[in-house]
């Protein structure tokens, strides 16, 4: 038996049965929440917004009119809200250190390779962390979920090229904030 699709698990949901909506959860709880974990950063804050993305979605599920696919709607639901967490916390510039190493993957082979791509990734997470909220949740989007320009103007409703120029600008940005942290951390030579 095929699984259903999307807009027909919507439809039995709008008809009752609400177990519909639990196999739409099963199907992106991750994906959402990697979205949130991304621009919020840490674990709890992705949860708490895990959860209420799937609350509000169930609430709003009436408005769904399907013009694109329940993903990209229950994706911009995700940004949006985690953008609403970051305002509401007021961390723009404050990313928790041990939450951004647990999402790195060590190679086993070679703890020194291990530790600098740890400090690459810190440095990468905060210097996204210091861009306004439009450039960094474009950049993560297409950065992080490699998503195309037309797939982010659908879920930030904007235009490819705003979202074009939002991206440059983040990039220039993130590039000049790592390139600064690299000529900080470097010691002096005694010559």
């Amino acid at each position: 038996m095929e699984p259903r699709s999307d807009i027909e698990l919507v439809q039995e949901v709008r008809n009752g049965r609400r177990q519909a909506f639990t196999e739409l959860m099963r199907r992106y709880q991750e994906r959402v929440y990697w979205v949130a974990r991304r621009i919020v950063g840490s674990h709890d804050d992705a949860d708490d917004v895990v959860q209420e993305t799937f609350v509000k979605a169930y609430l709003a599920l009436g408005e769904f009119r399907g013009d694109s696919s329940f993903f990209t709607w229950i994706y911009r639901i995700a940004v949006n809200l985690s953008l609403n967490a970051l305002r509401k916390r007021q961390v723009l510039n404050y990313l928790h250190e041990s939450e951004l190493l647990s999402r790195i993957l060590p190679s086993q082979d070679d703890p020194e390779k291990d530790l600098e791509h740890s400090e690459t990734e810190s440095a990468l997470q905060r210097a996204v962390a210091t861009l306004p909220e439009k450039q960094k949740a474009v950049f993560v989007m297409r950065y992080f979920d490699e998503m195309t320009y037309e797939e982010i103007g659908r879920v930030l409703k904007t235009s490819v090229g705003g979202l074009k120029a939002n991206y440059f600008h983040a990039l220039r940005k993130v590039r000049e904030h790592m390139r600064h942290e690299i000529q900080d951390g470097e010691e002096p030579s005694h010559g």
